[in-house]
């Protein structure tokens, strides 16, 4: 590799110039290789669009084999340029994970199909797709984020070290493996995180754990798992039915068995704000058993912080289990909801079986329009 002068401007994490943004996305549009820190680690960054710029990033790298490299992306809304359509697990992990620490590997069954291949050559597509996959990273940095959208095209990017030397944390360390090798270095001292990202493959419906980074495997469970919960108030019938009506509409969807849905990340329970004493109604049990669904063995569960904290989705029966579920956590007020928007659901207890009967059918009419709004 011929040596150069490598540029380096100094910066506030905190208080960026625009003027700088600016200077590194320009660089990447006219072909230029960009240190510049995230998060995490400090990478060295390429237009993908550039067949000269990624040669120099793949012998400065040692990277050999047509193996692309990470796509970095200013938004979580930019996947969906790289992956079309997106499904359901992969928008767990954007919605819950990124921006942040989180580099994702997902399956895409066709390159050529996706918007970021539409007229963009050969080259172009091999810099960003390898083996029908593409590697996402969308940094928790306002460097990283404003030179991505300053680059005015598709940026790849490696960790900024030579091949076999740890990732650098700091602009010190950058120069001290790439002086001379890259055109710009932006210096904003030593990252966040000081740590790789958390590296996630998914090849939806499942995904493995590549490589634990800042986010250790507990929160990638998390990230990856989706928590449906129903509440009404003695989590005896509304609530039982809820979550018996949804587990099966999901399981319908993916194609799964009910048995199977926590091998496909989703968890649907029900719980009541004065719940914790005896079972499912009786009418509940025979509503449900006529609709092919076993909630004999069901044991009444109170409504407890954790599980609303835990939740990515929590349905309430009416406004004032609403109420109450806010009450006891303020800050889900964005992930709560009353089942059917518009409406209290009454309760059918000590009613007929009639009114079991109608009180399913609604619950399973609100469902429908629920469930078709989330990513499974």
């Amino acid at each position: 590799m011929v040596s150069m002068t490598t540029e380096v401007m100094q910066v506030d994490p905190q208080r960026a110039s625009l003027d700088v943004i600016r200077g590194a996305g320009d660089a990447l549009a006219r072909g230029r290789l960009v240190a510049f820190p995230t998060e995490t680690v400090y990478g060295v960054a390429a237009r993908a669009d550039h067949p000269e710029a990624i040669a120099r990033l793949r012998e400065l790298k040692s990277r050999e084999g047509g193996k692309a490299f990470t796509v970095h992306i200013a938004s979580r809304e930019d996947i969906r340029n790289f992956v079309d359509p997106v499904p359901g697990l992969v928008n767990r992990f954007v919605r819950k994970g990124w921006p942040g620490p989180l580099t994702l590997i997902i399956n895409v069954p066709d390159p050529l199909t996706t918007p970021i291949s539409r007229n963009r050559s050969d080259l172009t597509v091999n810099a960003i797709y390898y083996d029908n996959s593409v590697g996402l990273r969308c940094p928790d940095d306002v460097i990283a984020t404003g030179m991505l959208r300053a680059a005015g095209g598709p940026v790849v990017a490696a960790s900024a070290n030579l091949a076999g030397n740890p990732p650098p944390t700091t602009g010190a360390e950058v120069r001290r493996d790439l002086d001379g090798r890259i055109d710009l270095l932006i210096d904003a001292g030593r990252t966040k995180y000081a740590k790789p990202s958390t590296i996630v493959r998914i090849n939806a419906p499942s995904y493995e754990l590549v490589r634990e980074g800042v986010l250790d495997a507990g929160v990638i469970e998390r990230l990856g798992t989706l928590r449906i919960l129903f509440v009404c108030t003695g989590n005896t019938c509304r609530s039982v039915m809820a979550a018996a009506l949804a587990a099966r509409l999901i399981a319908d969807r993916l194609g799964c068995e009910i048995s199977d849905l926590a091998k496909h990340g989703i968890i649907v329970r029900s719980a009541g704000t004065s719940g914790g004493v005896g079972g499912a109604n009786r009418h509940a049990i025979t509503v449900m058993q006529r609709r092919g669904l076993n909630v004999a063995g069901h044991s009444s569960t109170l409504l407890t912080v954790d599980m609303i904290q835990q939740a990515d989705h929590v349905f309430a029966m009416t406004s004032a289990h609403q109420e109450r579920i806010l009450e006891m956590v303020p800050s889900a007020q964005d992930r709560v909801a009353r089942l059917i928007e518009s409406e209290d659901l009454s309760d059918p207890l000590g009613g007929t079986e009639d009114d079991y009967a109608r009180s399913a059918g609604a619950i399973e009419e609100a469902l429908r329009t629920r469930l078709a709004e989330m990513d499974l």
